[in-house]
């Protein structure tokens, strides 16, 4: 089997063409492939197919064999491949996840995919449908205490939950193997949820770290980048446009602040290295 690694400011997928071969067992597959002891290594598994409603499809799995509905970085990376590889001429096209078409713009420099703008879609508010169990219709920089520590949280939807919380602390000395499963798995989350630890440095940038529900810590997060953008202005704590810095780079995460408008995310999409693999070869590690 065919595959390619790539990385969205190192958030890593394997990523596998189903537009020329076919994967049996997606879910386990994904397990073997993203250990990065026994098998290829990553963040989980992207397959790429012909969409049903849009252009493409991007199907996504986190390490652990359970289905992601989106990515913001694997979109990107999608889009780069799919433009590269001639399965299209076009810089503006769709690609649909779980159901959610989502518009890409690239940007070209020669005949090179540089950068990746992307319609993310309109931000899910409502605690209902985050979702997230509250007393109130919205939570938005409410007072939750988890793990013996006071936070302050607001929870946006960008097709997957997100619980945001803004920290004075450096982010890189954030504890965030312990808070961030203690969100993940905390009961007010029905289907878990992505857990983003911020720090506001001015009116137009953010820095971040982020635990991805069934991955762990990754480098960067595409929605939840959004999320964070969203939660920051429904706090007041930004204007307009931000920056948001990752462990792994910069994304662009822009807004009006119109609840019915759409989160715009820019940034680059990278390739690591292609090859070829058994799947049958490849020894599952129970943890």
């Amino acid at each position: 089997m065919e595959f390619v690694k790539m990385h969205g400011c190192g958030n890593d997928y394997v990523y596998i063409d189903c537009l020329t071969q076919k994967i049996d067992n997606e879910s386990e597959a994904a397990i073997k492939l993203s250990d990065r002891h026994f098998g290829i290594g990553a963040d989980g598994l992207v397959l790429i197919k012909r969409g049903k409603s849009a252009d493409f499809e991007m199907v996504m799995y986190n390490p652990d064999g359970s289905r992601a509905e989106m990515c913001g970085n694997a979109i990107r990376c999608v889009a780069k491949y799919v433009y590269d590889r001639g399965y299209t001429d076009q810089t503006r096209f769709t690609i649909e996840s779980m159901g959610k078409i989502k518009l890409i713009e690239l940007t070209l420099r020669g005949d090179e995919v540089v950068l990746v703008r992307v319609n993310m879609g309109t931000p899910i508010i409502e605690a209902a449908l985050v979702p997230v169990s509250a007393d109130t219709s919205r939570v938005i920089d409410a007072p939750v205490s988890i793990g013996g520590r006071d936070f302050k949280m607001t929870c946006v939807s960008m097709g997957n939950p997100h619980a945001v919380m803004f920290i004075d602390e450096n982010p890189q000395l954030f504890d965030l193997e312990r808070f961030g499963p203690l969100f993940e798995n905390d009961g007010r989350f029905p289907n878990r949820v992505n857990a983003e630890f911020a720090r506001v440095l001015n009116e137009h940038e953010i820095e971040m770290r982020v635990w991805e529900r069934g991955a762990g810590e990754t480098l960067a997060c595409g929605t939840g980048s959004c999320a964070t953008g969203v939660a920051a202005m429904l706090c007041g704590y930004v204007k307009g446009d931000v920056t948001v810095h990752l462990r792994g780079g910069d994304l662009k995460i822009e807004w009006s602040g119109k609840e019915d408008a759409p989160v715009y995310m820019t940034g680059p999409a990278e390739y690591v290295f292609t090859g070829e693999i058994d799947l049958q070869k490849i020894r599952r590690f129970n943890k």
